[in-house]
């Protein structure tokens, strides 16, 4: 999810992609790109003959996503007022891009440029809005601290895409807004971009886990394919942790000689070969990739199977891996106002982009910022109180909890880590 700046991010990759269109091969000479109100582009440019040509993008209007809006409700406890999770604030952009010239037909050529790219480019790739917004730490026009608060918005790493879809206003409805812009109007292109989850990392309240929950499902019909049904990870925990045996169980699987693990999120691909007590119903492989290549999170499992010089993937089942806590503090001791920090390591790495966080029995704070993959996050606590007896320790990676109960006691129990806040 993207922080606050997620707007102010979208506007700043759209005027560096278009600033790209007007390079000296298009023979109109040097174009100016900005992303300020029209009135203000008017008055920098003035009426004269040789007024500079300009290409400007305005956001006129920022509305709610219709697919977004009623994700994540309800997101108060029964009291209405104990925060349980921060909703996401899913945002359409609504852009009017607007050409200026002073000589003939040039208005309509910087036009037709951008509206060409605008629609060439549906979807906005990761890997340039990352390198884009990295871009701009060269541009000393902007400050220092707004490059920072960009890099760190997270809009690159959010599940949805940026996608830019070209929009339509009538004409009472574009002399309403040239009016009310108090300019005079040119030749205008309206567009919209979306979307943009805008999602707070305040602390939370979470529950703590169910200890016994299990879900069986027969099917009655036998695939003539290979087909997985369930992927199973040891103990009956919900998660596998870096080197646990987990098992794969379907139908027709005799001839898979691998599996695959996907996150498309983190553009994460694992191929793993060695697979044991493989059979027709079932097979087992060990999470044995080392870390940083495969982080915690939720993984797309699938399994391959020869087929001439390719291969064959059958369906996708999820796996979750989860993050283990190695060492922690047995005790911390908060400042007069409840405040403190706790450090913890954790296999494996978490990276940049994930969403972390810290959980002292149902007490959850994000982790301190970080910029490279690290293995000893942070977490700084707020309000803190003594307790009388340790409290349950998680840490929670892109929804996913480090393993705290024995699920093969009966009844299951919980194993720890914990921490005494004194």
């Amino acid at each position: 999810m993207s922080s606050a700046l997620g707007i102010s991010a979208v506007t700043a990759v759209l005027e560096t992609l278009l600033n790209g269109v007007y390079n000296p091969g298009a023979g109109l000479g040097t174009v100016s790109v900005s992303a300020v109100a029209p009135d203000i582009v008017q008055t920098a440019l003035g009426s004269g003959a040789e007024a500079q040509l300009q290409v400007n993008l305005f956001l006129h209007q920022v509305t709610l996503n219709a697919a977004w809006r009623n994700i994540g409700l309800p997101s108060l406890g029964a009291d209405g007022s104990t925060v349980l999770k921060n909703r996401p604030l899913a945002l359409d952009l609504h852009y009017l891009l607007t050409a200026y010239a002073s000589q003939n037909f040039l208005a309509e050529a910087l036009l037709g440029y951008a509206v060409q790219f605008l629609w060439e480019t549906p979807v906005i790739p990761r890997n340039q809005i990352r390198n884009f917004i990295q871009g701009l730490k060269s541009n000393p026009a902007i400050p220092s601290g707004l490059v920072a608060g960009l890099a760190s918005a997270g809009l690159a790493d959010q599940i949805e895409l940026i996608k830019i879809t070209p929009a339509t206003l009538g004409r009472e409805e574009m002399a309403w807004l040239w009016t009310a812009l108090k300019a005079d109007y040119r030749p205008t292109f309206p567009f919209q971009a979306s979307v943009v989850l805008i999602q707070d990392q305040k602390p939370l309240l979470s529950a703590l886990p169910v200890l016994d929950r299990k879900v069986f499902a027969q099917p009655s019909v036998l695939p003539p394919l290979p087909t997985l049904t369930e992927v199973v990870p040891p103990n009956d925990q919900p998660a596998a942790l870096l080197g646990d045996k987990v098992t794969v169980q379907g139908y027709n699987l005799t001839g898979v000689t691998s599996v695959l693990l996907e996150n498309s999120r983190l553009g994460v691909e694992q191929a793993i070969t060695a697979l044991s007590n493989a059979g027709d119903r079932s097979f087992q492989f060990t999470v044995n990739i080392a870390a940083p290549a495969l982080p915690a999170g939720v993984y797309t499992l699938s399994a391959q199977t020869p087929s001439g010089p390719d291969f064959v993937n059958t369906n996708g089942l999820p796996l979750a891996i989860a993050p283990a806590i190695t060492t922690w503090p047995a005790s911390i001791s908060p400042d007069a106002q409840g405040n403190a920090n706790v450090k913890i390591t954790c296999s494996p790495l978490i990276w940049p982009g994930q969403q972390v966080s810290l959980l002292i029995g149902n007490r959850e704070v994000p982790a301190d910022a970080f910029t490279t993959p690290t293995g000893t996050p942070s977490f700084t606590f707020s309000s803190l109180t003594p307790t009388t007896t340790p409290l349950p320790l998680r840490l929670r990676v892109d929804g996913i909890d480090s393993p705290i109960i024995n699920m093969i006691a009966s009844p299951p129990i919980f194993t720890g880590p914990s921490i005494q806040v004194s």
